[in-house]
């Protein structure tokens, strides 16, 4: 009977992490590519090991448009996207897509606030200026696929 439900457990677990990572996958593989500007980072914790430590101008964006619309359980922010693919916070009904964020410590959590790399690949990373980011347009989800420099061009 123990040997059952520790297998079930198992199962589910497995079962769920499965799930989360087709999830992302069918992100990166349908959604729209937008980019997100970097905002600056303590330059202390700018490289540590093999990741490098992000923040985004759009959470700041964010932050204070939910915080000035009283929006505390909004979860969704409008983007007007430009022509190079730019994503900004939307203001009216200028939005082309949503980002879906959360609440963390805090700030807004926009799916992550690091980007991980190869060992020895720091110095390569030094000049992004902007997140690559595939943006699914029913739910707002997004996933960072990557860095880019200021012209847009990948790291």
């Amino acid at each position: 009977m123990t040997r059952g439900l520790i297998v079930i457990g198992f199962l589910l677990v497995v079962g769920s992490i499965d799930f989360a990572i087709y999830g992302k996958e069918r992100v990166i593989r349908n959604g729209d590519t937008v980019y997100l500007e970097l905002a600056p980072v303590d330059p202390r914790s700018l490289m540590q090991g093999d990741y490098m430590a992000l923040r985004f101008r759009l959470a700041d964006a964010i932050d204070s448009w939910r915080i000035g619309s009283d929006r505390s359980r909004l979860r969704r922010a409008p983007l007007f996207v430009d022509e190079r693919g730019v994503a900004t916070l939307a203001d009216g009904e200028s939005a082309t897509l949503a980002i879906a964020f959360k609440i963390r410590n805090g700030q807004v959590w926009l799916g992550t606030n690091a980007y991980f790399f190869s060992e020895g690949e720091a110095g390569r990373f030094t000049g992004a200026q902007y997140g690559e980011f595939r943006v699914d347009p029913a739910s707002g989800e997004a996933v960072l696929v990557g860095l880019r420099d200021n012209a847009l061009n990948p790291l």
